[in-house]
């Protein structure tokens, strides 16, 4: 809803999305694969969970860490997703000045805690490959939990940025949002105030974030790639990639996309192709991250399997 103002000028009390796309038919179409999609997300993610609480096989850092993952890839994609499929059903698709604001604050504190999560594992990884002697004391309860906490804090700052951002921002012409949820750069092209000093404090609250994570993610893997090459035992190579391949994997996805968006130049990609890259680390990214732990986790396959003949003797 766009208010009357001082003169010429109108007050934002909620902002309209466009959405992926205005096809009534396609509509239909995606509103069914994403809703396949979060399902897929929802059960996955929570099997992830369940498993690793009622497998003491699983009870160590490596999976704790795997857990709070799971976690956070729930809310991220329960942030943005039923919004979007309910969006998909309406002819009208609004959402208010607050829950505009929670959305953005939503997304960026579980993507910041889903970067320092990554980070955090690649550090256990290079604990356990490099110095496998010393891994109880590095990673010790009291460490592990120190580690959760610093990663969350470091959402919550994001968040923060983002909500001190936002509230700077003064609406007071078009509320249309060219977007499927509430990013903070649609925002800043409909703010007609300056927004110079929260555009910085935001930038360097999500920088500082993905400088250090991945310098963290870099010089761990470049480590473990150094004593992986200095192993003798071709097995004891073949067990330390295998331990690495399923987050190397989910890293590279999802810095992939998010580099995509929020790192390279505006000019050099179409508003459609950036809905499309976020569908990707917002939606997709979180269904498929289950299903690359499970699929390539020894460990994870063996203790679903005792898990399943658990049950089926039970």
């Amino acid at each position: 809803m766009v208010l009357p103002g001082d003169g010429n000028s109108t007050v934002v009390t909620e902002f309209l999305l466009l959405g992926l796309t205005d096809d009534p038919d396609l509509q239909i179409t995606l509103f069914i694969i994403i809703l396949c999609i979060y399902l897929v997300t929802l059960s996955g993610n929570l099997s992830t969970i369940l498993l690793i609480r009622v497998s003491p096989q699983l009870h160590h850092p490596m999976y704790i860490f795997l857990s709070h993952l799971a976690s956070t890839d729930i809310g991220y994609s329960s942030t943005v997703t039923p919004k979007m499929l309910a969006n998909f059903l309406v002819e009208r698709n609004t959402i208010s000045y607050l829950g505009c604001v929670i959305q953005l604050d939503s997304a960026a504190f579980f993507g910041t805690v889903e970067c320092y999560l990554l980070a955090v594992m690649a550090y256990d990884h290079f604990v356990a490959i490099c110095s496998p002697l010393l891994y109880s004391t590095k990673m010790s309860t009291h460490v592990s939990v120190q580690l959760l906490i610093g990663a969350y804090m470091g959402g919550f700052i994001t968040a923060f940025s983002g909500t001190f951002a936002f509230f700077s921002f003064v609406f007071c012409g078009s509320n249309r949002v060219n977007h499927f949820f509430c990013d903070f750069a649609p925002l800043v092209e409909l703010s007609c105030s300056d927004v110079s000093v929260s555009t910085a404090v935001t930038t360097f609250s999500a920088g500082t974030a993905l400088l250090i994570t991945v310098l963290v993610i870099g010089i761990s893997y470049t480590y473990i790639l150094i004593t992986i090459l200095k192993m003798r035992s071709t097995e004891g190579r073949q067990k330390a990639f295998s331990t690495c391949t399923s987050l190397l994997t989910v890293v590279t996805l999802f810095y992939g996309t998010t580099t995509f968006i929020y790192v390279m130049p505006k000019s050099s990609y179409s508003t459609d192709q950036n809905k499309v890259v976020s569908v990707f680390y917002t939606v997709v990214i979180p269904m498929l991250n289950p299903l690359i732990y499970s699929l390539r986790n020894n460990e994870i396959k063996e203790a679903l399997k005792r898990q399943l003949v658990k049950k089926l003797y039970s």
